[in-house]
């Protein structure tokens, strides 16, 4: 009896002491922080997040042994805003570097564009005030040659023999009408078809034609390649700002970034070893890119020097016309000659009724702006390719240092806060970081990479492509020409030599050759007035020969024939 009334005591006191529990325990946390959020980044209905923790039997990543605050569509839309959110944070990392990039490639095309505009004005020029009675007809041939360096020069297929070729091609009979034999009637266009063709073989204009070719070829070509590679280097920040995520690496920003929340830890950010390992992971395939991203930009580099001397564009483009008169001045030397190998090849001249439109280019046009733009030294192109370089240069280490960019300025816990590792919240991260690129993810515990991503594996060959391109290795092998830099006093002296012989008609006597010196000034007047300038040849001893006006013919009647070298200052800075 005694025994009986002991048991039930014990009893009753367990039932005491559990009511008396249970009415002191902590009423069960609620889900109202995890749906304020959810609601703030408008991941979804509000009527789909729970208001208070529920078991988590249906969660496939953000499981947990305590009640949690997440449904199985809620971690869907996670996973999605996971990825979202590291692909804005991927685009807001390469934001200046893209802006730098495509600003500059944006205003180098438009400098070049102004560039042609303006070595076009200084040819149409020439011919509106030397060779007056040509310039209605050679009017076509300049407009289309500067429209060809225009092609060549933004990528399209068109070489630059071919239609250098053309121009001097399409000059010859508007030379050989005005020139070596005017009249008081044109030659017909059957008989100008006839010059056209046979010019390559009775090469009125000398080497000129060639040494235009190398000219061209050289200065063209880098400043075309230059271009191609900053739109590459564009591609290359587009592609991976938007990069495809593998499953497992989605797994592992959703655990990352949104797990926390399903347990109420709204305000939490990982360690920064744990966002290390699941950056660097997500991101081995573009970590991969460094080393040809550091090429692509030491490339650059040293084109861009290239470009400053033997390659520039500035000096060749505006200094075309100058080539241009030389070869005039070639073909009047050898008059006779030519017309007689003319003779035999295309019989004698036939003609039509004479047409006098004169000179139709309106040497006002765009005057303004084109002085401008060669007036402004802070605009040159060479200034600015300098500045462009010394600022990219800055971004050499991006892409082999993207993840720890990321991690340290955007998403990690900053050292010594508590910190989310995965599972729960914690002093620090425990588990090893492994390092960046493919090969150090073997050891990674936290994500699982499988192979390369294809498209940044054709991202890498298009670097290298463009950094073949950009070395000169792709370049053709164009005919020597020297561009030297030779000063004494206060002068600055281009001498540009060339090949030169008998047949060529260089003049002189003896071996002929003589070296064209053009004297530089930093005067750029409001209207070119080639009359004052004169043509000065240096020969072989030393001696200069002033060759202005010299040569002249009767041809006089119909038109005044100087002989001319072009002053232009550079628009580049030495």
């Amino acid at each position: 009896m005694g025994g009986k009334s002991l048991r039930l005591g014990f009893l009753t006191l367990a039932v005491l002491l559990l009511a008396a529990a249970s009415e002191g325990a902590e009423p069960p946390p609620s889900c109202e922080a995890v749906r304020k959020v959810f609601q703030l980044r408008r991941l979804g209905p509000l009527g789909g997040v729970p208001e208070f923790p529920r078991a988590g039997v249906d969660l496939q990543v953000c499981t947990s042994k305590n009640p949690t605050c997440c449904t199985k569509k809620m971690e869907e839309r996670y996973q999605t805003a996971a990825k979202h959110d590291i692909q804005q944070v991927l685009q807001t990392s390469s934001a200046t570097l893209k802006f730098l990039i495509s600003h500059n490639a944006a205003a180098f095309q438009e400098m070049f564009e102004m560039l042609i505009r303006l070595a076009e004005n200084y040819t149409s020029t020439l011919f509106c005030n030397a060779y007056r009675n040509m310039a209605a007809e050679a009017t076509v041939p300049v407009q289309e040659f500067f429209t060809d360096v225009g092609l060549f020069l933004f990528g399209t297929d068109v070489s630059t023999e071919e239609f250098v070729n053309r121009f001097f091609d399409t000059l010859f009979p508007v030379v050989y009408n005005h020139v070596l034999n005017p009249g008081p009637t044109d030659i017909s266009l059957e008989y100008g078809e006839c010059l056209r063709v046979a010019r390559r073989d009775i090469r009125p204009f000398g080497n000129i034609p060639k040494k235009a070719i190398g000219q061209m070829g050289r200065a063209l070509l880098p400043s075309r390649t230059f271009l191609q590679a900053l739109n590459l280097g564009i591609e290359v920040i587009n592609t991976t700002d938007h990069l495809h995520f593998s499953k497992d690496c989605s797994r592992a920003l959703l655990r990352m970034q949104y797990c926390p929340h399903c347990q109420g830890l709204t305000l939490s950010k990982p360690c920064m070893g744990y966002c290390l390992n699941i950056i660097r992971g997500c991101l081995a395939d573009v970590a991969e890119v460094d080393l040809h991203w550091r090429g692509y930009i030491q490339s650059l580099e040293e084109l861009s020097r290239a470009m400053s001397g033997a390659y520039n564009i500035e000096h060749v483009l505006l200094n075309f016309h100058s080539l241009v008169n030389d070869a005039l001045v070639q073909a009047q030397i050898n008059g006779p000659e030519l017309s007689e190998q003319v003779h035999k090849m295309c019989g004698p001249p036939v003609r039509k009724p004479k047409e006098f439109p004169g000179c139709s280019f309106d040497q006002n046009k765009d005057n303004q702006v084109l002085k401008m733009f060669s007036r402004d030294s802070e605009e040159t192109l060479t200034n600015r390719r300098k500045e462009f370089i010394s600022h990219l240069r800055l971004y050499r280490a991006f892409y082999g240092g993207l993840a720890d960019q990321l991690c340290g300025n955007e998403l990690a816990a900053a050292d010594g806060l508590p910190c989310w590792n995965g599972e729960d919240v914690v002093r620090s991260y425990t588990h090893r970081v492994v390092g960046s690129g493919i090969k150090a993810q073997s050891a990674n515990p936290e994500v699982k990479v499988k192979g390369t991503d294809p498209v940044i594996s054709q991202i890498i060959d298009k670097l290298k492509h463009v950094i073949q391109l950009l070395q000169g290795k792709s370049f053709p092998k164009y005919d020597k020409w020297d561009l030297q830099q030779t000063g004494s006093g206060g002068g600055v002296d281009e001498q540009i030599s060339g090949d030169c012989d008998d047949e060529d008609g260089c003049g002189g006597s003896g071996s002929g050759e003589f070296k064209r010196v053009l004297k530089i000034t930093d005067w750029m007047p409001d209207k070119t007035n080639l009359s004052d300038v004169k043509q000065i040849h240096q020969t072989n001893d030393g001696s200069t020969l002033d060759t202005t006006g010299a040569g002249c013919t009767a041809m006089a009647d119909y038109m005044t024939f100087m002989l001319i070298s072009l002053v232009i200052p550079f628009l580049s800075l030495w």
